[in-house]
């Protein structure tokens, strides 16, 4: 079941994947995925093997309010990265910078099951809150990199407190601020 998932949401996106096409996939009754992992978004999270459930997290984000998004982001985002995940989340990331169809699962994870509900929180149109989610996540994957992967100093060691008042701002400006929407 988890090859036929990790297969369908490469190919067709959250989205576009179905419970019923992966069981399809697979050779069993979507009653039998529907048991194992209970709905589209605990299958997603366990065949893109993801180290936390974002959704454990965002209800603290959101809390926050419009005006501590962007601080409240990088601080969850650390708070994950800095904990005991990060083996696993260095891994997938990783492992997205080398294959694309990998990139193409974090993406989707991104996109689907972090950037929408954060950005869904804005009075926006939809193809402004995606800009914005983008450029967000910019951001955001920009930190990851430099502080977990390349381990670049002084952001390696820096305190989270620190990362959450130099960063957070800027991931505020690109989710509330007035910015001018890329062209396509």
């Amino acid at each position: 079941m988890l090859t036929a998932a990790r297969a369908q949401f490469a190919e067709r996106g959250f989205d576009g994947a179905t419970i019923r096409g992966i069981a399809s996939a697979a050779g069993v009754d979507p009653a039998l995925v529907h048991h194992y992992f209970g709905s589209k978004d605990q299958l997603f999270l366990a065949a893109i093997q993801a180290p936390a459930n974002p959704a454990d997290f965002l209800p603290e984000v959101l809390a926050g309010g419009r005006e501590n998004l962007g601080e409240n982001v990088v601080r969850m985002l650390l708070r994950v990265w800095d904990g005991p995940m990060q083996p696993a989340a260095l891994a997938l990331v990783r492992s997205a910078i080398s294959h694309e169809w990998t990139a193409k699962l974090l993406r989707e994870f991104l996109v689907s099951q972090v950037l929408r509900r954060v950005v869904g929180t804005l009075d926006a149109p939809v193809r402004e809150r995606e800009v914005r989610g983008a450029l967000a996540a910019s951001q955001l994957v920009g930190l990851v990199v430099t502080r977990y992967v390349l381990k670049l100093e002084p952001l390696a060691s820096a305190t989270p407190n620190s990362l959450v008042a130099a960063i957070g701002p800027n991931v505020q400006h690109y989710l509330t601020g007035d910015i001018e929407l890329p062209r396509r």
